[in-house]
């Protein structure tokens, strides 16, 4: 998968979760935003927001979780001291189960495996073609390494 094939894939992810129902729709991902951004405005007149914590595995998944959160105009943060994959936002409670949790999943798996793909790739082709995991044995005394202090 290319660049350009990962940004369509993820305006296709992006129109669905939007609630898009033909394919003009999906070619329009700035029609997609507006919609759930209505959506979310309407929430919050019936469902307040609550405060928020996600803790997220790396920083690539933080990234894209935060950029998410801005383009429905949801304000990211974290307190001082709190970790840095942790964010921290007010959202409907509603939203976040129907709109932004079920979306970034589906953003971050997508980016994980283009993630994956190119990693192989460039260690096969700069490092070494042999690119599998480390053989599995059966326990036996492991050497330690000497502890420094």
């Amino acid at each position: 998968m290319n660049r350009d094939q990962l940004i369509e894939k993820l305006r296709r992810i992006e129109a669905l979760f939007a609630g898009a129902t033909t394919k003009g729709e999906r070619i329009a991902a700035a029609n997609a935003i507006e919609r759930i951004q209505e959506r979310l405005q309407k929430l919050q007149e019936r469902d307040k927001p609550i405060e928020y914590k996600f803790t997220l595995a790396d920083m690539w998944s933080r990234k894209l979780f935060i950029a998410l959160l801005r383009r429905y105009g949801i304000t990211p943060y974290r307190y001082r001291r709190q970790r840095y994959t942790t964010v921290m936002a007010r959202i409907p409670a509603s939203f976040v189960e129907e709109t932004v949790w079920p979306e970034f999943k589906a953003l971050d798996e997508t980016l994980r495996s283009y993630l994956e793909e190119v990693t192989s790739r460039v260690i096969t082709d700069g490092i070494y073609a042999d690119n599998s995991e480390a053989e599995v044995r059966e326990d036996r005394e492991q050497k330690r390494l000497p502890q420094t202090v």
